[in-house]
C-alpha cells in the first residue's frame, strides 16, 4: 500500500471563484484528500473576475480554512477586476510575494509542491518555497506565459517580454515535473529544449457527476423566457482571448430568425464592450446573463441547445483545449468550435460538434443555422461528446493518474519509468479514430 503524501497545491484561483483553475484544483484536491492524503490549497482571497474580494475577508492579510478535507490558506492580495494589465499584474505580484512571505510559515512540511497557472508568478512563489521546504517542486501549466498576453495584444514591449521569457524557461528547467494539460504545450517545449522525460500530460476533465442529471432541468429555459428559442449559448471568462464580438457579428445577421436566441453567461475584461457593442447593433436576440456560481451551471447547460468555444485566431491557441470543451461533452450538448488545431481536432474527431474558422462570423452563423434546423445532428452530436468523455476526461480518473505521477515522483525522482504513447481506437457512432492515450507506468 501507497504511503499517504503531503500535498502543497499554490493556486491564484480557488472557489468561490469559478474560472477552470479554480475547478480543477478543487477537484484534484479534493480527490486526493478523500483517498486520505494530507492536501493544503495556498490560494487568494477570492476577487475574480469584479475585484471585489467578499466581506468576510476584508482586512484579513490570511486565513486558514477547511473545506471538506482539504485545508485552505488564503493570503492577501491586491484586488482587481479581470482588465487593465497593469492592475492585474500588481494583483499577480501581490498574490506572489504574500504567498511566500506569509503563507511559508503555516504550510506545514510538503513532501510536493504543485503551482498551477497560468499566471506563471505562482510558479516563482512555488519555487522559492520548495527551496525553503526543501520538497519536489511540479510546475502545472495550464497555459503558456508571456506567449498567450502577447498573443491577445496586452503586452508588446520586447525588453519585458524577454524578462518574461527568461523567468519562464528558469522555472521549467528548475522544476522537478513540468505538468502540461495539452499535448501542443509539451510539443512547444520539448521545441525549446526542456527534456521530455520531465514532462507528463494530465489534461483537462469534468466532474461527470455534476453533469447526470442536466438534461432533466429545463427550469432556466423557462425563466428566461426561451422555452420555444433555439438557444446558441457561451459560458464563460468574456475575455480578450476569446474574441465574443465575432459572435455579435454572427448574431446581427442572424436577428432576422426569431427562433435563435443568444445566451452569454459570465464576465471579463470585455464584457463591457460587448455590451456597448450590442446596444449599437440592436440585438434583440442577445441576453448576458452574470456570472453564476459552481453549483448552477449544470441548469445553464441545460438551458441551452448548442454552445460556443470561440477563441481569437493566433497560433498559441492552436495549442490548448479549454476545459469548457469536456463540460459540455458531460452536458451530452452540441458545439462549434471556433479555433484550429488541438481542441478543433478533438472535437471533430470525437463527433462532438462542428469547427469552424476563428473570428469569421459568416461562417459561424452559417453552421449555427444549420444545427438549429438539424436537431436529430444536435443530439447525435452530444452523444458522442458524452461518449468521449465518459471514456477519456472523467477527473476522477486523471486525478488517479496525477496522484500515480505525484507518488512515483517522491519514491523513486521520476513521475514513473518512461512515458508509453500507444494507439487506442475510439469508436462514436459517427466517428472511427485513432488517437494517441498516454499511460504512466510505475516503477
Amino acid at each position: 500500500m501507497d504511503r499517504k503524501l503531503n500535498i502543497l497545491y499554490i493556486s491564484h484561483y480557488y472557489p468561490p471563484e469559478v474560472n477552470a483553475p479554480a475547478v480543477r484544483v478543487s477537484e484534484m484536491s479534493s480527490y486526493w484528500a478523500n483517498q486520505g492524503h494530507h492536501v493544503t490549497v495556498l490560494t487568494g482571497f477570492p476577487n475574480h473576475p469584479k475585484g471585489i474580494i467578499p466581506e468576510e475577508y476584508r482586512g484579513l492579510i490570511k486565513s486558514k480554512e477547511t473545506h471538506g478535507k482539504i485545508s485552505v490558506v488564503r493570503t492577501h492580495v491586491y484586488a482587481a477586476a479581470n482588465k487593465g494589465f497593469f492592475k492585474r499584474i500588481l494583483n499577480y505580484l501581490s498574490f506572489m510575494f504574500s504567498s511566500v512571505l506569509i503563507g511559508t510559515p503555516i504550510v506545514g512540511k510538503p513532501e510536493v509542491l504543485i503551482a498551477t497557472s497560468p499566471q506563471f508568478f505562482v510558479a516563482v512563489a512555488g519555487y522559492v518555497m520548495s527551496r525553503i521546504k526543501r520538497c519536489k517542486f511540479i510546475f502545472e501549466v495550464r497555459d503558456l506565459w508571456p506567449e498567450e498576453i502577447v498573443a491577445v495584444g496586452a503586452i508588446q514591449n520586447r525588453f519585458i517580454i524577454g524578462l518574461l521569457e527568461a523567468i519562464e524557461m528558469f522555472l521549467y528547467r528548475r522544476a522537478d515535473l513540468v505538468v502540461a494539460v495539452a499535448q501542443g504545450t509539451i510539443d512547444t517545449l520539448v521545441r525549446r529544449g526542456i527534456s521530455r522525460d520531465k514532462l507528463v500530460l494530465i489534461p483537462n476533465g469534468v466532474n461527470l457527476e455534476q453533469f447526470n442529471h442536466v438534461n432533466g432541468n429545463g427550469s432556466v429555459k423557462n425563466k428566461l423566457g426561451f422555452e420555444n428559442k433555439f438557444v446558441v449559448s457561451y459560458i464563460g471568462t468574456h475575455g480578450m482571448a476569446h474574441r465574443l464580438d465575432t459572435v455579435l457579428d454572427a448574431a446581427n445577421s442572424l436577428k432576422e430568425n426569431d427562433r435563435i436566441q443568444f445566451l452569454f453567461v459570465g464576465d471579463g475584461a470585455d464584457k463591457e464592450n460587448l455590451l456597448k457593442r450590442t446596444q449599437e447593433l440592436n440585438l434583440n436576440n442577445v441576453y448576458f446573463h452574470e456570472q453564476i456560481d459552481r453549483g448552477r451551471i449544470p441548469a445553464f447547460y441545460a438551458a441551452a441547445d448548442l454552445f460556443l468555444v470561440p477563441l481569437r485566431k493566433a497560433d498559441l491557441f492552436t495549442r490548448n483545449i479549454p476545459s469548457k470543451v469536456y463540460e459540455i461533452m458531460a452536458a451530452r450538448k452540441p458545439m462549434i468550435i471556433a479555433t484550429n488545431g488541438e481542441s478543433r481536432k478533438l472535437v471533430e474527431d470525437s463527433g462532438a460538434g462542428i469547427g469552424v474558422t476563428p473570428e469569421n462570423s459568416v461562417e459561424l452563423a452559417a453552421q449555427i443555422k444549420f444545427l438549429s434546423e438539424n436537431q436529430s445532428i444536435c443530439r447525435q452530436m452530444g452523444e458522442n461528446g458524452y461518449t468521449f468523455v465518459l471514456a477519456n476526461a472523467s477527473r476522477k480518473r486523471l486525478a488517479e493518474d496525477y496522484l500515480k505521477v505525484l507518488q512515483n515522483l517522491v519514491k523513486n525522482g521520476t513521475p514513473g519509468s518512461k512515458l508509453i504513447f500507444k494507439r487506442n481506437a475510439e469508436s462514436t457512432p459517427d466517428v472511427q479514430k485513432e488517437r494517441q492515450v498516454q499511460e504512466l507506468v510505475g516503477s
